[in-house]
């Protein structure tokens, strides 16, 4: 069996959850709880090229706040 995520073949969506996480996910798949829907669905390469044009910095969205006011544990 192949991997569902490498497959140039099939069309992906990208997802988000609520840390600002990007996810590319097979368009046949379930979408998970706590994600949501940005783009697709299109091609494998068009929805890298959306993630990366986008997700400049991996931190998480709760990780960026607490750095912002100082509150870094």
């Amino acid at each position: 069996m192949s991997n569902p995520f490498e497959n140039p073949e099939d069309l992906y969506l990208v997802l988000i959850n609520s840390e600002g996480q990007y996810s590319l996910w097979p368009d046949f798949l379930k979408i998970p709880d706590g994600w949501e829907k940005l783009f697709g669905a299109e091609e494998r390469q068009a929805c890298l090229d959306y993630i990366s044009s986008r997700w400049d910095n991996l931190m998480p969205n709760s990780l960026k706040t607490a750095e912002s006011t100082g509150s870094r544990k």
